[in-house]
């Protein structure tokens, strides 16, 4: 088994001793939480705005994806927490924008206590090559 790190500049850098997203090569890739954080300025995007948040996180999951060689279509199952349930209905209209109809990844939905930087929604995924 051979692991790439995988890591872009289009992304957020990590907030801890963590990768992007890691691939076994022509298999899977492990793509790290994300938050809503602009690439640029690492700066929270939509405070207090569940959807511009979603938005933000989906962004950051595509950019890693596509430094990686692939794109949301790869994708197999994500995990997606939320800091409070009440926000699913939102989170899952622009979700389904992405990862919708019959081929949409098999994924997991959880109300957390706390996320880091105190954000609404994190989203990690699993890809396939």
């Amino acid at each position: 088994m051979e692991r790439t790190i995988i890591n872009t500049p289009a992304a957020p850098a990590p907030v801890g001793p963590y990768n992007q997203a890691v691939a076994v090569t022509g298999q899977l890739i492990f793509v790290a939480g994300q938050i809503a954080l602009d690439p640029v300025t690492g700066k929270l995007v939509g405070e207090g705005d569940v959807a511009a948040q979603t938005e933000q996180v989906i962004a950051n999951l595509k950019a890693i994806l596509a430094a990686a060689g692939a794109s949301l279509d790869h994708v197999v199952k994500t995990s997606v927490f939320l800091k409070d349930m009440n926000d699913f209905a939102t989170v899952n209209a622009i979700y389904a924008q992405y990862f919708g109809g019959e081929s949409a990844p098999a994924r997991a939905c959880v109300e957390v206590s706390r996320l880091p930087k105190d954000v609404a929604v994190e989203i990690e995924c699993i890809a396939a090559l």
